[in-house]
């Protein structure tokens, strides 16, 4: 009997040996599952429909590459208003909302200083590569952390964490507020990559080298489409009149010389406005790798890169537009070339990529009216002169309106306090007004947005846009196309598909292949990416990590 329990002891000893063995090899495969470097691509203003509308002109290496060998999430929205870029980009990395992130717009009305604010800007800062007054930027008015700003926690500092892009927002925002770097475009006479003394004293070695290499003017250049302009069918007219174009050229229509519209064009800023600002981003993100030894070991740094011109060629020629077209055909080269030195540099099934965007946009609306589709334009200017003239016949008193913007309206708390007058009431009194206008759907108060809690519609949108000490006292919800804005390009911030449905592409290490229509929501991708990590959310995430993404 003492034998037989002592051969049952043996026996189940070297299975827990097994056993203990196997964790341990599993807990191994777990670290070398951590991909070397997370690149994080934000696209400005592109709406889904880009992927499928102009994909017989992609190649195999660029957009098809990550659909194809990764997950496509093909129903992903944005789940909050306004839908603009700062906010985009807060929210893909924060995986939260404005309601938490506190990045409410890009520029926004200040109750407690009462002047207009920039997402990014920051008076305590100088910038660094430029002499500039106009770039003292950093990550302070963003509220919570960022994947990034956690995977430099997990790491104690050692993983690093580096944005880039055209724009300043784009670049400072995702990266996080411990990030080593943040670079943007300094156009104007300057043409360089710039940052702030939020991050350094001094620009390094390499991004001087690249500033120094001409590289930027290389690009000036004519602009003529990629293809023959014959082919590009997935688009409208090049001439019509619907696109802004350039000044000093009398019809927005290809081709552009640009280093002839220089002068009359903000000098370098002509940059942002072609698809070759995005190959200028491609480029430095590409010197970045390098410069700052990206993914070269085992502690998983994080780059995030936003190709900003897309945006700016958007509002400047609209939607459907010829150049919007030749955008997406040259960003897909660029992207071909961006993951091929990632192959070359950081090793083929080494890093993990994901490519989404900061919002959508609108076709022009009066390219709509053309086609006979409801759609038009709203004069803030209008609404604000009526709304004050029935303000003072209704309560004998002028200036209760200190700020009209993002259709939002800021009242003057402390004038209706020295009137007695109940806050509630003078909101609720202006919503009841401003509905009766014309091309205003909705309107909805402060008390409402703090007391009532919606789960679906518009109504849910507005409310995780909604910051308690940041936003307005009155939202004001314009009819599906009508925006405020010029008559011709596009442009975005609403609620609606055209501004929330949004391509979420992953790629590369520990990434699944596949696809899906079921819903996923921008705040999914900084949750995905920590599980991917296994490292913290970030600290106010409200996202959920997209368990059938992950290998």
């Amino acid at each position: 009997m003492n034998k037989i329990f002592f051969t049952l002891l043996i026996v189940m000893l070297c299975f827990s040996c097994k056993a203990q063995n196997q964790v341990s090899l599993n807990t191994n495969q777990s670290d070398d599952a951590k991909p070397k470097l997370v690149v994080g691509i934000v696209v400005d203003q592109m709406r889904y429909d880009y992927l499928t509308r102009f994909s017989n002109k992609f190649g195999e290496g660029g957009f098809k590459r990550l659909m194809n060998e990764g997950f496509n999430c093909k129903n992903n929205h944005f789940s909050y208003v306004p839908t603009y870029t700062g906010p985009g980009h807060a929210s893909i990395y924060t995986g939260t909302t404005p309601k938490y992130h506190g990045i409410i717009a890009n520029n926004w009305y200040d109750k407690e200083i009462k002047e207009t604010v920039y997402c990014a800007g920051d008076d305590s800062v100088l910038a660094v590569g430029s002499e500039s007054e106009a770039e003292r930027m950093s990550p302070h008015r963003m509220k919570t952390t960022t994947f990034a700003d956690e995977n430099r926690l997990f790491t104690q500092m050692r993983g690093k964490s580096i944005g880039i892009s055209i724009k300043d927002r784009g670049a400072i925002l995702p990266a996080g507020h411990s990030a080593n770097a943040a670079y943007w475009f300094r156009g104007k006479e300057e043409g360089n990559f710039i940052s702030s003394t939020y991050y350094m004293k001094n620009l390094p070695k390499w991004v001087k080298d690249f500033n120094n290499s001409e590289a930027v003017e290389s690009y000036l250049k004519v602009w003529n489409t990629l293809y023959n302009i014959s082919t590009y069918t997935e688009s409208g007219d090049d001439l019509n009149d619907f696109e802004e174009g350039f000044k000093g050229k009398e019809t927005a229509t290809f081709p552009y010389d640009l280093k002839k519209l220089y002068d009359k064009n903000a000098g370098f800023d002509i940059l942002k406005n072609t698809p070759y600002g995005n190959s200028i981003v491609a480029d430095f993100a590409i010197a970045a790798l390098t410069g700052e030894q990206l993914g070269k070991d085992n502690i998983t740094d994080v780059l995030t890169v936003s190709f900003s011109s897309t945006d700016y060629i958007g509002h400047n020629f609209g939607v459907n537009s010829k150049e919007v077209q030749d955008a997406y055909v040259r960003l897909d080269k660029d992207l071909e070339r961006f993951l091929n030195t990632l192959d070359t540099q950081v090793g083929r099934g080494e890093y993990t990529v994901f490519l989404t965007a900061d919002h959508g946009a609108i076709d022009v609306p009066t390219y709509l009216q053309s086609v006979k589709i409801p759609a038009g334009y709203i004069n803030n200017k209008e609404v604000r002169t009526k709304l004050t003239n029935f303000l003072s016949k209704t309560y004998g008193a002028t200036g209760l309106i200190e700020n009209l913007s993002n259709n939002q309206i800021f009242l003057d708390r402390d004038k209706i306090k020295m009137l007695n007058l109940n806050l509630e009431d003078v909101q609720e009194t202006i919503v009841n007004e401003v509905i009766t206008y014309k091309h205003v759907d909705k309107v909805y108060s402060a008390s409402t947005m703090n007391k009532t809690s919606f789960t679906t519609g518009i109504e849910s949108l507005l409310q995780n846009g909604y910051n308690q000490k940041r936003s307005g006292d009155v939202i004001l919800v314009p009819d599906t196309g009508f925006i405020s804005y010029g008559r011709t390009g596009s442009t975005h911030g609403s609620g609606l598909n055209y501004d929330t449905h949004v391509p979420l592409l992953f790629f590369g290490k520990g990434i699944s292949h596949g696809e899906t229509v079921q819903k996923t929501e921008i705040t999914d991708i900084a949750p995905t990416i920590s599980a991917l990590l296994g490292i913290s959310f970030p600290n106010a995430a409200i996202g959920q990590p997209l368990e059938f993404v992950l290998d």
